[in-house]
């Protein structure tokens, strides 16, 4: 819009006399959609506001293309941009909503929405004559970057006010830590990262007011140069920078660092960086010794052997000075082991496995020692010589068979051989004799020869002894030296023991009960099952006369019967059972002859077995008195 005055009237009032109208359609109503341009003229003077408000936009809510008002669906106008921290005068104007319907009438305009009629109440207003939209105080886009209107008129549907809250540079730089610690080493070349540093603003991401650029500010000292360090302005990268790092000379250094926004223009915030120059592994640990002596009993283990000690000019307890040490030459069965002191500066070897005199009366080994870090110069590692003498202790005659086996039958007869045990004695140099002897025999059925180790059966085995598990019969041999202190080593000799038919089968129950139908006995033999099953059984002839016995169709059990009818009572009956090799043995039983109920259970009424004996009993003296008669 342009504006054409002359200043021939005065004074003036603010205003026109006439609106200047666009007419659009909603597909208008986008962001930095131009919307036309007119001119103004007029042939009086032309003055602004006084109140302090600029210019202002004006809007109309506008109308559907065939005069309809709109329904359900509110309008929406461009976004309204105002810069955060305003100075005022407050209330500011910011833009007038206006409906084309003020000309033919009164119009009562209103917003709502938050910062309107919603927390925070009374941050925007509207004139209600005028449409006028107002703020009413400082905007900060940190806390809001957006608010959401509705205007409204009466006789207009609503339209969607959007309030954008521009960002101004009103936040510093901040670093995440007030200040910095690091450890740089005083090998480290030239482009080594030491430490990242980071700063952060408030500002609108992506805005000219948060791009920040990192400097260094300050260093302390300046020496061996002023810029020893440098810093990526981008991300807060410090790398090493100069050459002469030197931990003995400048141990630590101050940084004073700054961040800036406004791609390094604006607000700053600083931070300090302090670096602490650590050593770095330019002298190798040294043997205090060329050669080191060590001995050792043969057969043991994880015993000391030597201690070796080495010297480091680098700095104490850091990784360029702690040892480490390793065996490079002289032992190829690793027998021994080697591991670094508590103090680090200490190599302590001890035996990994068990050594033999015998077999080698001497060890020579090579050693070397280095740090936890490389070197970062050339050097050459150091190297020691130790020396291991193994010492002969006695020991142990040694079985040729650790475990011994054998397979004899139960019923060897005494003086027989069971088998010729054998041991020898490692300590050949020695020259100690053998002698043998049993450690452990749980039935005393053998016997060793000290000189020897011949085994025999001393006493007749059993295998159905409770000693004999599975048929095999465990004896423990002692084979030992005649040294000052004997030394004793061990053997196992396993009997396995095969059986004979030397068990009779026997009845298990030794009392049953007969109800006038077959009693049903078990047998039990302790032979395997070669001399067990099947069986037989006969009644002996003295009880034949009452009782018959057969096997059950497996031939493992015998049913016993009543031949004749007897008395209820206890009997005794005795049978004879015989295993497949005709091994026999009788079994006497105690019969209980009952009658029997449905149940199987011996019935027992003592009123009709009374009545049935006495009349047996009078009927016999009946008889008897008849001949005493006569």
């Amino acid at each position: 819009m342009a504006v054409v005055s002359s200043a021939e009237e005065s004074p003036c009032k603010p205003g026109f006399d006439s609106d200047l109208i666009f007419k659009v359609n909603r597909k208008h109503l986008k962001q930095s959609t131009r919307l036309g341009k007119g001119m103004l003229t007029s042939s009086n003077s032309y003055c602004s506001h006084a109140a302090g408000h600029p210019d202002v936009a004006v809007y109309y809510f506008p109308k559907s293309s065939n005069g309809l008002r709109r329904r359900k669906r509110d309008w929406v106008i461009p976004p309204i941009n105002i810069p955060e921290n305003s100075n005022g005068p407050f209330p500011l104007k910011m833009v007038t909503i206006r409906s084309s319907e003020d000309k033919i009438k009164k119009i009562i305009y209103r917003i709502t929405g938050p910062g309107a009629t919603e927390d925070p109440v009374g941050l925007f207003t509207m004139d209600k004559d005028t449409g006028d939209l107002f703020v009413h105080q400082r905007l900060d886009r940190e806390k809001q970057a957006h608010y959401t209107l509705l205007a409204h008129a009466d006789v207009e549907d609503p339209m969607e006010i959007i309030i954008n809250v521009i960002d101004m540079n009103d936040n510093k730089p901040i670093f995440e830590q007030t200040s910095y610690v690091a450890e740089v080493a005083e090998s480290s070349p030239k482009g080594t990262t030491v430490i990242q540093v980071k700063a952060t603003d408030a500002d609108e991401p992506g805005n000219d007011n948060s791009i920040l650029k990192y400097t260094i500010l300050s260093q302390e000292p300046n020496l061996p140069s002023d810029s020893m360090f440098a810093i990526n302005s981008f991300n807060g990268a410090i790398m090493v920078e100069g050459v002469g790092l030197d931990r003995e000379k400048y141990p630590e250094y101050t940084l004073e660092i700054q961040a800036a926004d406004t791609k390094g223009e604006g607000l700053t915030g600083k931070t300090k960086v302090t670096l602490n120059v650590t050593d770095s592994n330019d002298n190798p640990p040294v043997f205090t010794a060329s050669t080191y002596q060590g001995s050792v009993d043969e057969n043991t283990v994880g015993v000391l052997v030597v201690k070796m000690s080495v010297t480091d000019e680098d700095e104490p307890n850091t990784p360029a000075w702690n040892a480490k040490f390793m065996i490079v030459r002289g032992d190829p069965d690793k027998l021994f082991s080697i591991e670094t002191g508590t103090n680090k500066q200490e190599g302590i070897i001890k035996t990994a496995k068990r050594l033999d005199f015998e077999t080698n009366r001497t060890h020579t080994l090579e050693v070397i020692v280095e740090n936890d870090v490389p070197f970062t110069i050339p050097l050459t590692n150091s190297t020691a010589t130790v020396v291991v003498t193994v010492k002969d202790v006695n020991e142990p005659p040694i079985f040729k068979e650790k475990e011994m086996t054998v397979q004899k039958p139960e019923n060897l007869s005494v003086e027989s051989v069971i088998m010729n045990s054998e041991a020898e004695d490692p300590d050949f140099a020695r020259e100690n004799p053998v002698k043998y002897k049993i450690i452990d025999d749980p039935d005393n059925w053998l016997k060793v020869d000290e000189d020897s180790g011949l085994v025999k059966v001393k006493s007749l085995m059993d295998r159905e002894s409770p000693n004999v598990t599975d048929n095999k019969y465990t004896v423990l041999l002692g084979a030992y030296d005649n040294d000052s202190v004997p030394a004793t080593g061990t053997g196992t000799l396993i009997i396995i023991l095969e059986d004979v038919n030397d068990n009779a089968p026997a009845i298990v129950e030794r009392e049953t009960q007969v109800c006038r139908t077959p009693a049903l006995l078990s047998i039990v033999d302790k032979d395997e099952a070669a001399h067990s099953a099947p069986y037989s059984v006969a009644v002996h002839e003295k009880y034949s006369a009452n009782w018959t016995a057969k096997m059950n169709e497996s031939k493992t059990g015998i049913e016993l019967f009543l031949k004749s009818d007897i008395p209820g009572g206890k009997y005794k009956v005795v049978l004879r059972v015989s295993d497949r090799g005709n091994l026999d043995q009788e079994s006497s039983i105690s019969v209980e002859v009952c009658t029997c109920l449905e149940n199987g259970l011996c019935s027992w009424a003592r009123t009709g077995w009374q009545e049935e004996i006495s009349l047996y009993i009078w009927g016999k003296l009946g008889a008897l008195l008849l001949l005493l008669g006569e």
